[in-house]
């Protein structure tokens, strides 16, 4: 594993996410967060509690920039702490003995199902955390619906266009 392109790869993604995603405000309802893609494409083989604390630094660092007390810490460490349970239920154990997880070593399907559930579960945390309130729990479905979608669609071609 090449720890200078994963720390750069995060650099670049959190620098995106801070400087050009932040500023989009599509109808008001769709706030892509590309800086899951570097919680999500970490190595397999990192130990769970590794991954927990890569979730908060990360989560932690949105906070400060968001100025969203704890809503992205929470949401990464929620999705950090599912990874690898969803990684053993979708990814097949041949595959798992890659290291990376990407089109190329787990296939479409598999990485389209764990990027869909993954960014999912990441935004709606997100979103119901900031409502804090059923009453607008339509307005938290819209959003999740179209930022999930945007999110998603932004990684999966990350991964078509680096990974052909």
């Amino acid at each position: 594993m090449d720890w200078t392109k994963q720390i750069g790869r995060y650099i670049l993604v959190m620098a995106l996410q801070v400087l050009l995603f932040d500023q989009l405000q599509l109808l008001g309802a769709c706030h892509p967060y590309i800086y899951v893609l570097c919680l999500l494409m970490m190595p397999i083989t990192l130990p769970h509690s590794i991954d927990m604390i890569l979730g908060a630094i990360a989560g932690i660092i949105m906070d400060i920039f968001c100025n969203s007390l704890g809503v992205h810490t929470a949401a990464c460490i929620l999705v950090m702490f599912i990874r690898p349970y969803l990684i053993g239920a979708i990814v097949s154990d041949k595959d798992r003995l890659n290291e990376q997880i990407n089109l190329h070593t787990i296939g479409m399907e598999a990485l389209v199902k764990y990027v869909v559930i993954m960014v999912l579960i990441h935004h709606l945390t997100i979103f119901l955390l900031a409502a804090w309130s059923w009453h607008h729990i339509g307005f938290v479905a819209l959003e999740t619906i179209v930022s999930s979608t945007v999110t998603i669609l932004i990684i999966i071609g990350y991964n078509a266009l680096k990974y052909r």
